[in-house]
Order: C-alpha cells, then sequence, then structure tokens
C-alpha cells in the first residue's frame, strides 16, 4: 500500500479479459522495487487462473508509466556495482515474465510511456496507444542506456529504428509509434477503451492452448531460447549497472535532479 492506495488494481471481466492497472498516479506509475514485484505477482497469478483469457496492462491517472522511480535511481547513484545489477536484474525477471506469459497480453498506452515503460510496451504481444501517447527513450540524456528493454524494443521496432532513438532520446508522438512499430495501433482518446476491447474480444475467440503454442512458435523461430533469453536479461543487467555506477551515468543523474545541464552538453 502506498500513498495513492494499492500498488495495482485488478479485475477480470465475465470474457476472462484480466485488467492489471498500475496504480501510482502520484508517482506517474513509476517503476519502483516495489511496483515492479507486484506487477510481477500480479502477471504470475493472471497466468495461473484458467478463468483469465487475455491480460491488459493499463496506468492509472494522466501517465501510463513514466519509467525509473526518480528517489530509487538516486539512490543507485550510490550504490556499488553488485547492487545496481542485483536491482536491475528485477525488471529484467519482470519483462522476461511478461514476455514469456502463456496467456495473450494487451498494453493499453494513454500519456507519457519513458525508458523502462517502453520495455513493458515492447514486451506485450500487443500494444494499443491513444493518439496523445508520447514515448520516449531518454537515457543517453542520463548518461545511460536502455539496457534491460532493449532485447524487447529492438525486437518491436528494428535495429535501424533503434539506432536512432537509442541514440537521439527524442520524442515519440504516438502516430509515429505505430509507423515504427512499437504499437500495432494509435487511435483517438476517445476510441481507446473501444481499440481495447476490440482486440481483446477477438483474443478470447481463440483457443488458449492454440495461443500458447502460437507463442512459443514465434519464440523458435525468431531463434530464441530459454538459455538466449536468461543469457540476454544477465548481460543487460550488469550493462545498466556497469554505466549506472559510471562518471557519466553518475554526472547524468545528478544533472537531472539537479535541473541543471550535464558536462557534457556545450550549450
Amino acid at each position: 500500500m502506498s500513498e495513492d492506495g494499492p500498488l495495482l488494481l485488478t479485475g477480470c471481466d465475465g470474457r476472462g479479459v484480466a485488467t492489471i492497472t498500475m496504480n501510482q498516479p502520484r508517482r506517474h506509475n513509476a517503476l519502483s522495487a516495489a511496483l515492479v514485484a507486484a506487477l510481477a505477482a500480479a502477471l504470475h497469478e493472471a497466468e495461473a487462473d484458467p478463468a483469465v483469457r487475455v491480460v491488459v496492462l493499463a496506468g492509472a491517472g494522466p501517465t501510463f508509466c513514466a519509467g525509473a522511480d526518480i528517489g530509487e535511481m538516486r539512490a543507485s547513484a550510490d550504490a556499488t556495482v553488485e547492487d545496481n545489477e542485483r536491482e536491475a536484474s528485477r525488471l529484467a525477471a519482470l519483462l522476461a515474465r511478461l514476455d514469456g506469459l502463456a496467456t495473450p497480453t494487451v498494453a493499453r498506452v494513454h500519456g507519457n510511456a519513458f525508458g523502462g515503460a517502453l520495455g513493458l510496451v515492447a514486451a506485450c504481444d500487443i500494444a494499443i496507444a491513444s493518439q496523445a501517447a508520447a514515448f520516449a527513450l531518454t537515457e543517453v540524456r542520463l548518461g545511460i542506456v536502455p539496457a534491460m528493454i532493449s532485447p524487447y524494443v529492438v525486437r518491436a521496432i528494428g535495429v535501424r529504428q533503434a539506432r536512432r532513438f537509442f541514440l537521439t532520446g527524442e520524442r515519440i508522438d504516438a502516430p509515429l509509434a505505430e509507423r515504427i512499430g512499437l504499437v500495432h495501433a494509435a487511435v483517438p482518446d476517445a476510441g481507446l477503451d473501444a481499440a481495447i476491447d476490440a482486440i481483446t474480444g477477438g483474443l478470447a475467440l481463440g483457443a488458449p492452448g492454440a495461443q500458447a503454442e502460437a507463442k512459443r512458435l514465434l519464440r523458435f523461430v525468431a531463434g530464441r531460447s530459454d538459455d538466449t533469453d536468461r543469457d540476454a536479461a544477465r548481460a543487460t543487467a550488469r550493462w545498466i549497472a556497469r554505466l549506472r555506477a559510471g562518471e557519466e551515468g553518475r554526472e547524468g543523474l545528478s544533472a537531472f535532479l539537479e535541473k541543471r545541464q550535464p558536462a557534457w552538453r556545450k550549450s
């Protein structure tokens, strides 16, 4: 429980569509350690419930998810590489669980989705955004990289687009997110819930066993396995831990918190 109430709101309708809503609106649903743990537990419960046919991931308040929790990022600047790696591994494990869930998953994206939020979006099977949604991979502007989310984002948008957005950190509006494959559709704000209902209704028509096998098939033809996914998760957690503890990572976070330009900017 937090100042906003429960970390998550959950519910399941008569069709078997379970909605997991991040419920930290005053914190813009930032990915704190507590929220990451709650999401992982909720996904486990949903997958284990035979009544659940589809999982929708959503955010309460004006923001889908602001990415990393700033308070915890501040602490990470003074943490050891080993402590940073343990913290990073929790998000890596959540993304792996979301990506590997046997149940079909849908991201309902509104408002801002920054940093780690793009990992949640890309790890879902289907992503639908409102046309007012905005996305960004701003890590390089903080002296770090989008390490743990990179396998999922690159699979969604491809290496060529990732080369641009990983390096620039620029904002991506919803129509552009649709064009590059980050989301499957960008719809008018007023039509977001109708679009989610339509896609979840279609998913509910499929055989659950066949859908789980389809997801396994996609992993197979993409050359993925449990071993390769675990190796990637470990490697990316080590990557971000090293950069958070490095000179640019410390400077980038300090500049952000102090609302000043980092040392590498000349103007």
